[in-house]
């Protein structure tokens, strides 16, 4: 099979076009996971906190320590009424700003949870 010559080279300026797209649509993606595991661990505190102070025990502790460690450092936990877990996300591109995310959660005294977020 004959070649065309102005066919030379043609692979690779078109993935020198579409690199940068795909590599934008990782990091989109990998953000996105980020962010949703940010918003998991914050639920599975609240639901910490709460279970805390069913017991009357400490529920921001609890919550505080139920946050993965880079979560923990910048968290906001409210214990009055439900217990309300406020973390940012971190970016994975300089200058863009941090995602914000919370949960809340309530136990009731039968034992049973009612999730907020």
């Amino acid at each position: 099979m004959r070649r065309i010559s102005g066919e030379r080279g043609q692979a690779a300026a078109e993935l020198v076009a579409v690199a940068p797209i795909l590599i934008g649509v990782v990091l989109i993606l990998a953000q996105l996971v980020i962010a949703g595991y940010a918003l998991w661990s914050a639920g599975d505190a609240a639901r910490a906190g709460a279970r805390a102070a069913l017991v009357e025990g400490d529920a921001e502790a609890a919550a505080r320590s139920a946050l993965p460690s880079w979560l923990e450092r910048g968290a906001e936990i409210e214990t009055d009424g439900p217990i309300e877990v406020r973390v940012e996300a971190p970016a994975l591109l300089p200058g863009v700003p941090r995602i914000p995310v919370s949960a809340g959660a309530a136990l009731d005294p039968e034992g049973t949870t009612a999730d907020g977020g």
